[in-house]
């Protein structure tokens, strides 16, 4: 019944995926330019539909699937040199493939330059691509371009791609991360728990209800006092936030939102900023320990002070810049925190940033101001203020060594590997319980004859933290700093790495198919062809679980590292079930005996486009991930499963597979 309803629904599964999808298809355009003489330069633009990227020509090894350009010139032309991207790429570092990647938006262009040795002549362009966009991957695509040289009339050659389905998954996370709402609001959540720690430091804390006292006692009574404050504060927001917002400005102006985005990629990615990057957290850390202060020069303070005093909005604004200048041995590492950590985003993420930054910041002169009784309320200043600039510090020197771990990862240095990385957050956080104690002190801090609530509560804090880091040392996923963390592949030693695999020594492939560059995560083998993995299903009596993967499908990754990697899960999969992996992007050609003709037919020469034809046909999806539980049928056991997170979900998906399996569905 199950087999008949899916035949019957199929049709109409494929009629709504070719109608969700036509309109997001990419159009392929030809024109020809003559340079000089028998010199001619071919441009093929891509029209990117609206919401989606398109990747560029990488190499990615590995990776998402990189757009390729292949001309095939016929009799009477040549090719000079290579192709050439004439669209600047978008680029970043991606998390998840632990590279730098380039994405194309709305139109794209490459050229490649031909010599014309006869009156006329044609060539052709192959080409492939890939497009996603923040939730969904169309599956890899290709088309053929026919181009006549010379050029007749301004005609140019269109080829609308043929519509496909779109994957389920999420890609590019860096740069989601990075320019996308979540990330922002990360960093604008950062920003602002950053400003108000800027105000529990000496150089800040004092002048709260100095500042406000003095507004709150100036002329016109306290409601022109509450007026002025509130100005006061609007000032500091502003002499923040206006230079930074300037100087972006200034560059997008006079060199185009390329380059500005071009320059906060480069500081995202190279490694010449990354390593200054970590060196700048390494000196606000030694700052904030007490080995020195970054302070302005003395003329420019005193010379902004004696202004301070000037009647109206020139005295409030003079006031509100003496602040800050007197707090910048404070709030000046802070700052450059905040602004260093919104780099890796678009033009406009630092500014909204260090708004942020300043409103917490500024906020307390205007409520103090308003709620003048709550002053009485303040705790008052001494030796704890000193404390919280050096559990600044450690908090620096432990952020500061992201940055040097992006560089290292993407030059392949090996230098800050995944154990080495959590050694020194260990140590780091470790020295940070210690002086919460009282068991380390710094030049500046006073003696910590007892220890306060507030302290003891810290210091459990930050010990169970280092607990928590501590069996990452032997390869545990620590899944909640894994937006931090060097990936576990960069780890020398992993517990437990070495298990028992899904399919023993004496499989009847000895070798299975393709696993010379195929591999299943967690130590886990299988079989990655589906007619290789049934026979060894049933020689050994277990059911197949068929999983639709891409080496492009980051929510692939993610349910393997989070959701696969469950005890419980690996247990199942490697005792009761033969694992077979279907990848839907791998561009492996395959021997002409192992290609498939489709029912339109287009032949199908390479493993992921096989993989992905079988699974549209099959089960009238190209979704990725997408779970399959086989049984010696050939039928499903339950009804497929596809991106989904939790655990006991999976668990009881894979249980209710081998339920069915035993009770001879």
């Amino acid at each position: 019944m199950y087999g008949r309803i899916r035949t019957l629904l199929l049709p109409l599964l494929l009629l709504a995926t070719t109608l969700t999808a036509a309109a997001q298809n990419v159009k392929w355009s030809s024109s020809t330019e003559h340079l000089e003489g028998d010199q001619y330069r071919i441009v093929l633009e891509a029209t990117i539909p609206a919401g989606y990227h398109m990747y560029d020509m990488g190499p990615y090894e590995g990776g998402p699937n990189a757009t390729s350009i292949t001309f095939t010139p016929g009799e009477g032309v040549a090719l000079d040199g290579g192709i050439e991207q004439l669209s600047t790429p978008h680029r970043y570092f991606d998390q998840m493939f632990q590279m730098e990647i380039g994405t194309f938006s709305g139109k794209a262009q490459f050229a490649q330059r031909v010599t014309l040795k006869a009156a006329q002549a044609t060539l052709k362009a192959q080409v492939e691509w890939m497009i996603c966009d923040d939730t969904s991957c169309m599956p890899p695509e290709d088309t053929e371009l026919t181009i006549t040289l010379p050029e007749s009339s301004a005609a140019t050659a269109s080829i609308e791609t043929v519509p496909t389905t779109p994957t389920s998954e999420v890609v590019a996370p860096a740069a989601k991360d990075a320019a996308g709402s979540k990330g922002l609001w990360a960093l604008i959540i950062e920003a602002i728990l950053w400003g108000f720690a800027a105000l529990l430091t000496p150089c800040v804390f004092p002048m709260v209800p100095m500042t406000v006292s003095y507004f709150l006692k100036g002329e016109g009574g306290a409601a022109m006092g509450r007026l002025r404050a509130s100005l006061y504060g609007l000032f500091i927001v502003l002499l923040y936030t206006v230079p930074i917002a300037a100087i972006i400005l200034i560059t997008r102006i006079v060199g185009g939102d390329a380059v500005t985005a071009d320059i906060f990629n480069w500081l995202a990615t190279h490694w010449l900023p990354n390593v200054i990057f970590f060196l700048v957290f390494m000196v606000f850390a030694a700052s904030f320990f007490g080995a020195f202060e970054i302070t302005m020069p003395s003329w420019m303070v005193n010379k902004t002070d004696s202004k301070a005093d000037t009647k109206g909005l020139g005295g409030i604004f003079f006031l509100a810049l003496t602040l800050v200048l007197v707090s910048f041995s404070c709030t000046g590492p802070i700052v450059g925190s905040v602004l260093i950590k919104s780099t890796s985003g678009e033009f406009w993420t630092p500014i909204i940033t260090m708004l942020a930054f300043s409103v917490a910041f500024a906020l307390p002169f205007t409520l103090f101001a308003l709620f003048p009784s709550v002053l009485k309320k303040l705790p008052k200043s001494g030796g704890w203020l000193n404390s919280v600039k050096v559990v600044i510090g450690f908090i620096e020197v432990a952020l500061g060594m992201k940055f040097l771990s992006v560089a290292d990862q993407t030059y392949h240095w090996g230098l800050l590997d995944r154990e080495i990385y959590l050694a020194v957050w260990i140590v780091v956080f470790s020295l940070l319980g210690l002086y919460l104690l009282g068991k380390i002190r710094f030049a500046h801090d006073d003696e910590v004859r007892h220890l306060g609530v507030g302290r003891l509560a810290l210091a459990i804090v930050v010990f169970s933290f280092v607990v928590y880091m501590i069996p990452g040392m032997w390869g545990a996923p620590l899944k909640g700093l894994s937006g931090y963390l060097p990936p576990i592949t960069s780890q020398d030693f992993v517990l437990g790495a070495n298990t028992a695999s899904a399919a023993p020594s004496d499989s009847i492939a000895g070798k299975p198919k393709y696993s010379d560059f195929l591999h299943l995560p967690h130590g886990l083998e299988g079989f990655f062809d589906l007619e290789e993995a049934e026979v060894y299903a049933a020689k050994v009596g277990k059911p197949l679980f068929i999983d639709f993967t891409g080496h492009g499908c980051v929510n692939c990754r993610e349910m393997e590292a989070r959701v696969w990697s469950d005890p419980e899960v690996l247990e199942i999969l490697r005792n009761d079930y033969v694992i077979c992996a279907l990848y839907s992007d791998d561009k492996k050609e395959l021997p002409e005996e192992d290609w498939v003709t489709t029912d339109a037919g287009k032949v199908l020469k390479s493993l992921g486009k096989i993989n992905s034809y079988y699974a549209l046909k099959t089960y009238g999806v190209n979704a990725q991930p997408y779970y399959v539980l086989q049984g010696a049928d050939g039928q499903p056991l339950v009804e497929p499963r596809g991106y989904d997170l939790s655990v006991e979900g999976f668990v009881a998906f894979l249980r209710s597979g081998l339920e069915a399996y035993r009770n001879g569905k």
